[in-house]
């Protein structure tokens, strides 16, 4: 009988508990949990580019490197943590075991005091006395050799444990003993927290081992390779020093890279083939690899004699683990401090921005930031990225990667291209996939440029050529026929409205802090700027609110409405406000084309749902896919799935003819040098696909491809009715409410809210206000779970807030 079994044996009826007992459920939390892992310690996943090629052996030789040298006086105790989340083949096969019965050997080996552990917390084995395989269950079996003079300590863990020695999601299913991804990392991020627990006088270092190869599937079916990238640990490779290694293990670098993994080495026994010359070369050495010698193949060998021989191998890898974990936490520690001499942050006054405030992101995994918090125990900690990058992001983590693999597969074919005249798949399919859906009924050209300010101004250019075309008497003073006379074209638009940042776009709105003399001294603003009414929940009804212009209407004569959809009901168009309404824009065009002959207004610039009657420039830049509308219309930021800057802009067939003719000098002359870049374009094609199908994007209503409601009623209610906000906006992926201030609190360059924002990072959402604005963008994939989670957040800390 092998010692492992009969251990579990003789334990069977006096399991003993952990002195850290972890107890979890196996379906999955919902929403998904946020991870905090310290940093104050080394950490390193153990990966393999494939099974069988000596993940434990090489776990095992760096757990001997690290602790068994013999102590000095002044040195701190060791302690070297070793995970292995998932385990199969058991309890026949245990790596856990297998680490800690070698380390106990070469401790009396080379007579250094250790004390070993070694625990499976859980296991899908049947209850003493069954056959019948119940479910993954609590085993809390432990087994430990103390020795009392040891400075040095090993504690093996293994965390879940099947009996089918097959990949854990076939073993998983067959044992009805299935866990879920979050599962397994919440199980991980404990098991780290409490060990790390032994503070800055131990000199610690932890081993996460993974199963089979670098994509083999985990226990819910997901490639290993994603299941573990929300923690995004730095790694060790296992590679293959066999006949093919070398293809296998770049293999498995790649796919790791590819995901965002830090590899720190790469290691590999020897087989004679001398495989570490090309992988170094493919490396470039700028990652070490590290051989092994040959490991003995008579199975009664107990590999002590090799461990013995490899250990300056092990110490040389132990070393540069070591060295890059250092190297990481000094560049994390002073990146806060270099950014504030560097860096010229857009949107943002730099002396009300101490270093301590800085938020230094280590990594981004789907909707969540991986936040460094430099504090006594430095640590890893994840934020709810609640303004989507500025209207940006929708991936989630599979998502994310898929997206990945797009890119990195368009930049090996394409690299960069130019476009005029030339056509190439990915610039192809996206303006295919636009024209056929956002497009589908009305436009027929796709204008591609860089962002969503020159996509505006594109349009603008576009409206005022067909302007022009059309009123042929106008278009022949802009010839130079006629040249005593000048014309001025215009825009309609709201106030209150943003279309970008470029000189051309401010143009086309109304004056506000970006426009100022200080931020802009050539504003003008070239437009009529009619003021809107606006819609907003407060006290739990839905109101609107008219202009001053309009104080003559009081709001007892239109009343309040119980939804959202009351209000924006097609029926309300021939209402007796949609007609005041109506009235007041015709006559503020009279009054406007009556004060000058020689100024006319040639487009109208507004963001989605709205029925004005002119050439139409929709500003749909920040907006969702759904909303997206008609004449012109541009396009920028989600579009991509906030991967890579990317714009368009639609047009009509119309508005193309009105470029045409047998001079190059009509022809629309704007241009970008990346216009339609293969990378933006095929990240583009893949993020209309995946958000539009109800396959991949689980928030759309097939009858319809719409949208379903993301954010809780009830919770939306209760802050609309909350004393500290003045009102609140829900639509779509946009949840905002107005804090309750006073005059000198308000506006844009209010700081408000700085203390909300403040405590809800704590919480795990970053949030950037407008002022006394406070809002939550979510993603079109984001599960209304995780917006509940948000608003629930949100309320609590109003409550705090208020009282503050």
């Amino acid at each position: 009988m092998l010692p492992v079994t009969a251990t579990l044996l003789r334990h069977r009826h006096r399991l003993r508990h952990l002195r850290h007992h972890i107890r979890l459920n196996s379906t999955s939390p919902s929403p998904p949990p946020h991870y905090h892992l310290p940093l104050n310690h080394p950490t390193y996943l153990i990966w393999s580019s494939n099974t069988s090629l000596g993940k434990t052996l090489v776990s095992t030789g760096i757990s001997a490197s690290f602790l068994l040298q013999p102590p000095s006086p002044a040195s701190h105790s060791t302690k070297l943590i070793y995970l292995k989340p998932l385990q199969t083949g058991f309890p026949s096969d245990s790596d856990s075991r297998f680490v800690f019965s070698k380390l106990a050997s070469l401790s009396l080996r080379l007579r250094v005091p250790l004390s070993v552990s070694n625990s499976v917390l859980r296991s899908s084995l049947p209850r003493s006395g069954t056959r019948e395989n119940i479910g993954m269950r609590d085993l809390n079996f432990l087994e430990e050799k103390v020795v009392t003079t040891a400075a040095a300590e090993l504690s093996c863990k293994t965390l879940f444990a099947w009996e089918a020695a097959i990949s854990p999601h076939l073993a998983a299913e067959r044992e009805n003993a299935p866990v879920e991804d979050s599962v397994v990392l919440k199980m991980v991020e404990q098991c780290l927290r409490e060990e790390m627990e032994c503070g800055s006088e131990t000199n610690l270092l932890c081993l996460v081992e993974t199963a089979g190869g670098v994509a083999s599937p985990g226990p819910s079916g997901s490639l290993q390779c994603d299941l573990y990238r929300p923690l995004r640990l730095p790694g060790v490779l296992v590679g293959d020093g066999k006949l093919g290694g070398i293809s296998g293990t770049i293999a498995a670098y790649e796919s790791l890279k590819l995901r965002g993994y830090d590899v720190a080495a790469v290691v590999f026994e020897d087989h004679g083939l001398v495989n570490e010359v090309p992988l170094t070369s493919y490396l470039r050495n700028k990652v070490p690899v590290l051989v092994l010698p040959p490991v003995p193949k008579d199975p009664s060998d107990d590999l002590i004699d090799w461990f013995v021989e490899s250990d300056g191998v092990f110490k040389a890898l132990k070393e540069v683990m070591v060295s890059a974990y250092v190297e990481r936490v000094e560049r994390l520690n002073g990146m806060a401090k270099q950014a504030g001499q560097v860096f010229w942050w857009p949107f943002t006054q730099h002396k009300l921005v101490p270093e301590e405030t800085v938020t230094v992101i280590d990594s981004r995994c789907g909707e969540n930031f991986s936040v460094y918090k430099d504090s006594d125990k430095n640590s890893i900690t994840q934020q709810f990225d609640a303004c989507a990058s500025w209207w940006t992001q929708g991936p989630d983590p599979a998502f994310q990667a898929e997206l990945a693999r797009e890119m990195g597969y368009t930049a090996a074919r394409f690299g960069h291209v130019m476009f005029p005249e030339n056509v190439y798949e990915p610039a192809l399919k996206c303006a295919e996939l636009l024209l056929d859906g956002v497009g589908k009924g009305w436009a027929s050209r796709v204008y591609f440029s860089d962002n969503g300010s020159t996509a505006i101004e594109i349009a603008l250019k576009m409206a005022f050529r067909k302007f022009c075309v059309d009123h042929e008497t106008l278009l022949e003073f802009s010839e130079g026929r006629d040249e005593e006379k000048h014309i001025v074209v215009k825009v309609l638009a709201l106030r209150g409205s943003y279309h970008g940042d470029t000189l051309g776009a401010m143009e086309a709105q109304a004056p506000s802090p970006y426009t100022g003399f200080l931020q802009q001294p050539w504003y003008t603003g070239r437009g009529l700027f009619l003021d809107p009414p606006t819609v907003f929940l407060s006290n739990g009804a839905w109101n609107l609110s008219l202009p001053e212009s309009f104080s003559e209407i009081t709001p007892e004569e239109y009343g309040t409405f119980s939804t959202r959809d009351e209000i924006f009901d097609k029926s309300r168009d021939t209402s007796v406000l949609a007609t005041i309404y109506s009235t007041y824009v015709s006559e503020q065009l009279q009054e406007y084309s009556g004060n000058t002959q020689s100024t006319h207004v040639g487009a109208l610039i507004i963001e989605p749902d709205s029925n004005y009657c002119f050439i139409k420039v929709a500003d749909c830049i920040s907006s969702d896919p759904w909303c997206w509308g008609n004449a012109h219309a541009c396009f920028a930021k989600l579009m991509t799935g906030g991967m890579i800057p990317l714009a368009v802009t639609l047009a009509t067939d119309a508005v193309f003819d009105s470029f045409s003719g047998d001079s190059k000098l009509k022809a629309l002359l704007h241009g970008h040098s990346y216009s339609a870049h293969a990378m933006g374009c095929a990240t583009a094609a893949k993020a209309i696909e995946w958000f539009k199908d109800p396959e991949t994007n689980h928030n759309i209503i097939p009858q319809g491809g719409i949208l379903r409601e993301l954010w809780d009623e009830e919770l939306v209610q209760q802050i609309s009715c909350h004393s500290a906000v003045q009102r609140v906006v829900v639509l779509g992926t946009l949840f905002a409410l107005e804090l309750k201030v006073d005059a000198s609190n308000s506006g844009y360059a209010s700081l408000y809210a700085k203390s909300l924002l403040q405590m809800l990072r704590e919480d795990g959402i970053f949030m950037r206000p407008l002022g006394n604005v406070v809002y939550l963008m979510c993603g079109p994939c984001t599960s209304p779970e995780i917006c509940r989670e948000l608003l629930s957040k949100l309320y609590k800390r109003l409550g705090e807030f208020n009282r503050a």
